[in-house]
């Protein structure tokens, strides 16, 4: 995916999504040093936050895995990193169907909770996989590092009788969700 594109979060056969996962991965950069190449640990941070008319009514992350409701839930927290263009270093899954209706869009956020740039973070990716059967929907790539801590990622947003998925990948700077709230609000 691009920043900015949306795609629709039906299955190929036309059926409906039931269950997503929110993957996120990453791996430290290396640095020279005066010893040669090294990296330091990345403590990278996947949240997503529920918004009914635009106003946040509850958040997953690493301290509350689960929502209210029990629709959304974060599968824990890493501390490192290390998949990178492997696997997922931290998942929220979000079943569709269990959403209530007054919520109408799920923002995912990825923060650096330690304070490293993403200039020290390399392979960074967010994807949507039907938690179903597995099958990756959409990958989106975290491009060029840069002086910030954090990435407004992407939000999954009802349209109609279904939901789409809009890419989003705004920098920010926050170790935590409450940080990016000012970053998250425009996108709603």
């Amino acid at each position: 995916m691009t920043k900015g594109q949306a795609i629709s979060l039906q299955k190929n056969d036309g059926g409906t999504l039931t269950s997503v996962r929110m993957g996120l991965g990453w791996q430290a950069a290396p640095r020279r040093g005066l010893f040669g190449s090294r990296t330091r640990e990345i403590d990278l941070d996947a949240s997503a936050v529920l918004f009914a008319d635009k106003q946040p009514v509850d958040v997953v992350f690493f301290r509350h895995l689960v929502s209210d409701d029990g629709s959304v839930k974060h599968t824990g927290d890493n501390l490192v990193g290390g998949a990178g263009q492997g696997g997922d270093d931290e998942s929220i899954v979000v079943d569709l169907q269990r959403v209530p209706v007054h919520i109408d869009q799920i923002v995912f956020t990825v923060n650096s909770f330690t304070g490293q740039t993403f200039q020290e973070v390399q392979n960074a990716f967010c994807r949507i996989v039907d938690e179903t059967n597995g099958d990756e929907l959409a990958r989106y790539t975290l491009d060029g590092g840069g002086q910030y801590t954090a990435q407004i990622m992407a939000k999954v947003h009802r349209s109609g009788s279904g939901w789409q998925m809009t890419a989003l990948g705004n920098p920010a700077n926050g170790r935590t969700f409450q940080d990016l709230m000012p970053s998250i609000l425009p996108h709603l």
